[in-house]
């Protein structure tokens, strides 16, 4: 502000100029904060705080990466739940055929019965291969063994990747399970066969299983660091509410009387005609 002055020079008035400048000060600071109450926002230009606004812009950025890593997270588990879907009801196919195998080692039953279970096991492993078929995301089939090194980005950074290869084959035939006949339905190797058919499917649940136990807790974390991001966002970038009121009724106060004193200012230079009276 400019030093002071008598008041017995009219050509240029001081006190006038350090009251329009005053007055042009608060002016431009109650505008910063009504846009600040308008917005919500304290930070609303690069100008009102560069180094602010380069942090913020950078946290809303991770927390936009958090944000749709948690939507990949909940599409894996989607991918992964339809697979399980599939392989249960495959494991279950399973214990039924398992059921008519051992059935079928009954040294009592007859060729009849033989082949009515025979035709039976037939059919449970031709819907095997139907929910193979049927066992799809987005149109891509899940269990056919087509679905490997499928990568999900599950954080923010680029190392933050999980990787899906559900590669085991679940067929009739890589079972060992397509060429059952009256003659093999009832031996030992059969039912073996079908204990080991259980035991892969069983295996690929473990590994379906797992990745989604993973998927679990990487969705409780980016939950919890998308908050800790946000909240970091808002402390650098959100306007205090009540803090920018209360400022900006004091800087409406200094408006009105910094007003008030431009305008004596202006007329103090007048005093002078006296001096001609």
């Amino acid at each position: 502000m400019a030093g002071t002055s008598d008041g017995f020079r009219i050509a240029t008035n001081i006190g006038a100029m350090n009251a329009y400048n005053a007055l042009n000060s608060i002016n431009q600071q109650l505008q910063t904060a009504q846009l600040q109450l308008a917005t919500g926002k304290r930070i609303n230009s690069a100008g009102d705080d560069p180094a602010g606004y380069t942090i913020g812009t950078k946290l809303q950025a991770r927390s936009a990466g958090l944000s749709q890593a948690l939507t990949n997270v909940g599409d894996a588990q989607s991918v992964l739940s339809t697979a399980e879907g599939g392989l249960q009801a495959i494991n279950n196919i399973l214990i039924n055929v398992k059921t008519l195998v051992t059935q079928a080692g009954n040294a009592g039953l007859g060729s009849d019965e033989l082949q009515a279970i025979v035709t039976q096991v037939n059919d449970y492993m031709s819907e095997v291969q139907q929910t193979i078929s049927q066992t799809k995301f987005n149109g891509q089939s899940l269990l056919d063994t087509t679905f490997t090194g499928k990568t999900f980005q599950v954080g923010a950074d680029s190392g933050d990747t999980l990787a899906v290869s559900i590669s085991t084959a679940v067929d009739s035939t890589a079972l060992g399970l397509n060429s059952l006949s009256t003659t093999n339905i009832g031996a030992g190797t059969t039912l073996t066969s079908v204990d080991s058919a259980i035991n892969t499917v069983s295996q690929v649940l473990q590994y379906v299983g797992s990745l989604e136990s993973r998927l679990s807790f990487k969705e409780q974390v980016l939950n919890t660091s998308i908050t800790n991001v946000d909240a970091a966002t808002s402390r650098i970038m959100d306007a205090d509410i009540a803090k920018t009121q209360v400022n900006a009724t004091k800087l409406q106060i200094l408006e009105q009387t910094a007003t008030v004193q431009l305008a004596q200012a202006n007329s103090t230079p007048g005093g002078i005609l006296r001096l001609f009276q």
